[in-house]
């Protein structure tokens, strides 16, 4: 079966690529929206337990797999046919079936990036491992994307065993060799948790999460520690081309906290593409 599929042109993996995308993206949308619930949900109730020593009366939040997709308004059960990415917004145009509430352009927005993401991993790597894992890695960071700019929360449950699975890769490897890998995770937990230091110790302020260290150390742990300056590079640029944007536009001001976590995903996806076309622009342009 995959000898089969691995003969098949290279635009069918594509189209493969951004079909399974679409529909990932899809249970996405899900993970993004019911996951820090759920997790805000536990962490009250154990506090709850642990200071009253009795059970927390609160209803828990829907899980991620049940109860099925309910509009957010009617709480009418969203039907198979009303849930195909990006067809079903369009052909519903918009608006849910039972109350014709507004449904959220996000919903295939995140279907549309995480489709044509995939898409692009699947053509640059071809039939191979390194994409099915770069589109595994491409889904992870859509969702932690999403998660941390609602919520500013890159959760455990998601980053560390991804960065276990970046070691393990480097074993076949991957991406990158184990002493690359380890040395990638080491590295870029510890040079952002300086920063982290250094500005807390300057300002008595936090500026960024512990989130971003464990996130940077994931990225370090599936592409190796050669990537990590330029990660760190674009990262910076983007997040304060965008802070100034957003700044100058009076959506927020220079005391309001911008997580980090989008930039360092992007930065770590384009590197995963074209991480040695910019270390090599980089050195030539250095003279090396």
């Amino acid at each position: 079966m995959l000898s089969n599929l691995a003969e098949l042109p290279a635009e069918v993996h594509t189209g493969l690529g951004l079909i399974f995308g679409l529909l990932v993206g899809s249970f996405l949308n899900v993970v993004i929206y019911r996951y820090p619930n759920l997790l805000k949900y536990q962490w009250t109730a154990q506090s709850h337990e642990w200071i009253h020593d009795e059970p927390y009366p609160a209803e828990a939040p829907p899980g991620i797999v049940s109860p099925g997709s309910r509009c957010g308004n009617c709480q009418a059960g969203i039907r198979a046919w009303q849930n195909i990415p990006l067809l079903s917004y369009a052909l519903l145009k918009g608006k849910c079936a039972n109350c014709q509430t507004s449904i959220g352009l996000r919903y295939p927005l995140v279907e549309l990036l995480t489709g044509l993401m995939s898409a692009y991993v699947v053509h640059h790597f071809g039939w191979s491992i390194q994409a099915v894992f770069g589109v595994l890695l491409t889904w992870i960071l859509v969702a932690l994307t999403f998660i941390d700019f609602d919520h500013q929360l890159l959760p455990d449950d998601i980053v560390l065993p991804t960065l276990w699975l970046g070691l393990g890769l480097s074993l076949v490897p991957v991406f990158a060799e184990s002493q690359d890998a380890i040395i990638g995770a080491i590295v870029g937990y510890s040079s952002l948790w300086l920063v982290f230091q250094l500005f807390k110790k300057l300002t008595g302020k936090e500026g960024m999460g512990y989130g971003d260290f464990k996130l940077l150390a994931l990225l370090g742990a599936w592409l190796g520690w050669q990537f990590l300056p330029q990660i760190i590079l674009v990262s910076t640029i983007i997040g304060s081309v965008v802070g100034i944007t957003l700044i100058v536009l009076k959506k927020a001001n220079s005391s309001n906290a911008i997580p980090f976590g989008p930039y360092l995903a992007l930065a770590g996806w384009l590197a995963m593409l074209w991480g040695d076309e910019f270390n090599n622009l980089y050195l030539r342009s250095a003279g090396f």
